[in-house]
């Protein structure tokens, strides 16, 4: 007999529990195949609340978005940190964050997360906007008349080094170019191997990746940091940390960097490419936010053309409500994080509406926001790119609701509670001040006319890449 749905062994309080067929498997397969339609399948059946067998683990969902609150609060019951440590450094190669061997190490690095806020993030995206504005210039100066390359390449190339040269330094050598864009790609390489290292599956079956990750990893020894030229205070503070620390190898040290790369870049590169693309796929789109960019400029009495160095504030930055809109757009559209916690003991969550659920230690619960963010209720046309969709009555639009109540809780492509993303505004910066140079710098189009979906192999894991690439042409503004 094939039991779809299985009630075996469930304690009262227990969510139902969907098992699959197929022992330790469960539901892997569906699940991977496409999560957002497996969920939404599972919600009509079981409710909100259900508990799914996933390759061996019980991950218990909650689908309702006036729940998420009780999850998030819950966070000394409810972890993260233990379970992203553990996957990062498989993932990436360095020993285990343990409290016996790395005293504090956890909450040290926690700290340095300080150098992404406030005053240290205004010269931080003070430096990101010189180096992107260098290298646009370094890359499209020449291109009077059209010239026409492939976007996702493109997106790639820019913010990678900008982000690289920002937080690390710049590579002196003559060749200073050539030697990041090698480690660039290398770090596609290893990029593509991301999901499979996630879900568990070991390096050694996955081709070269394991070398590939040896030589990134060696990139990032002191001995080559230490020519590269003004780093960051956030990379230096790091660094400082380590070498507290003498049960950390040199390699261990240089695997935390390499690690700390691919969470600057690795989903900041697809989200820019997504931002690029709906607006160059919707010309009023791109209009609005040509005219908002000109606009500050021409008040600020700056010129524009990569001659010209273009200089925002922050408050600046925040003000320009149809770039962010139509980023936050793109983001809600190719979003696709699932927000992990882990049962710390057996435990009784309460939520609202009386409702409890029965969890038992080590057992999952997640949440899935990409359901939130295609929910008609709160998204009109949710499948539909509007670039306005957060504006309303020339301000930013903060209030969204669902079966007539307001939500806490309407976009959420940076995690949420104890895992939020660190560095989501920097991220969120480098995204707008990208998009601010080619536009107030270059004519763009597209150069070709052809459908770009999701790739669903990312999915759970963050911003979801384009399944193929597309050409588009640009040159200087006359």
């Amino acid at each position: 007999v094939y039991f779809f749905f299985s009630v075996f062994n469930r304690k009262t309080g227990e969510p139902p529990l969907i098992n699959g067929w197929i022992p330790y498997l469960g539901k892997a397969l569906i699940f991977r195949k496409d999560a957002y339609k497996f969920l939404l399948d599972q919600q009509k059946k079981f409710g909100d609340i259900f508990t799914v067998h996933i390759a061996g683990r019980y991950i218990t969902f909650i689908m309702d978005p006036f729940q998420y609150v009780y999850v998030i609060r819950n966070s000394k019951q409810l972890e993260f940190h233990e379970f992203a440590n553990k996957m990062a450094s498989k993932t990436f190669d360095y020993p285990a964050l343990s409290k016996g061997k790395f005293p504090e190490l956890k909450e040290n690095l926690h700290r340095i997360y300080q150098y992404l806020q406030g005053k240290p993030l205004d010269i931080i995206s003070d430096h990101m906007m010189k180096n992107l504005q260098d290298i646009f210039e370094w890359k499209c100066s020449q291109a009077t008349d059209w010239e026409t390359e492939k976007m996702y390449k493109f997106c790639c190339s820019v913010m990678f080094e900008a982000s690289f040269v920002t937080l690390y330094g710049r590579v002196p050598a003559a060749d200073g170019h050539k030697v990041i864009s090698e480690i660039r790609d290398k770090f596609i390489k290893f990029d593509a191997s991301f999901p499979y290292l996630a879900a568990n599956i070991p390096i050694e079956l996955l081709g070269a990746t394991k070398k590939v990750r040896k030589e990134l990893i060696h990139h990032f020894l002191l001995q080559n940091m230490t020519k590269w030229l003004g780093g960051s205070k956030v990379v230096q503070a790091r660094q400082d940390i380590f070498e507290k620390y003498e049960l950390l190898g040199d390699y261990d040290k240089a695997a935390h960097h390499f690690a700390f790369l691919w969470a600057s870049v690795g989903n900041t590169i697809p989200a820019t490419f997504w931002a690029m693309y709906y607006l160059l796929r919707h010309p009023e789109a791109l209009a609005a936010v040509r005219d908002e960019i000109d606009h500050l400029l021409q008040s600020t009495g700056q010129k524009r053309g990569p001659t010209y160095n273009i200089h925002l504030t922050r408050e600046q930055l925040d003000n320009l409500v149809y770039l962010e809109s139509a980023l936050n757009e793109s983001l809600r559209m190719c979003s696709s994080s699932m927000n992990i916690r882990i049962s710390q003991e057996d435990f009784v969550l309460k939520l609202e509406g009386n409702q409890e659920v029965v969890l038992r230690k080590g057992d999952w619960i997640a949440l899935y926001p990409q359901i939130l963010h295609m929910d008609p209720e709160v998204y009109e046309d949710p499948k539909e790119y509007k670039f306005d969709r957060y504006i309303e009555n020339g301000k930013k639009k903060t209030t969204f609701y669902k079966a007539g109540r307001k939500l806490k809780y309407f976009l959420m492509p940076f995690g949420s509670g104890i895992s939020m993303c660190p560095g989501r505004f920097l991220a969120m910066n480098e995204m707008k001040m990208f998009l601010f140079i080619l536009l107030s710098h270059f004519d763009v189009e597209l150069a070709e006319n052809k459908a770009v979906r999701l790739d669903n192999s990312r999915m759970g894991l963050g911003i979801l890449l384009p399944d193929v690439d597309i050409a588009f042409r640009y040159k200087l503004r006359s």
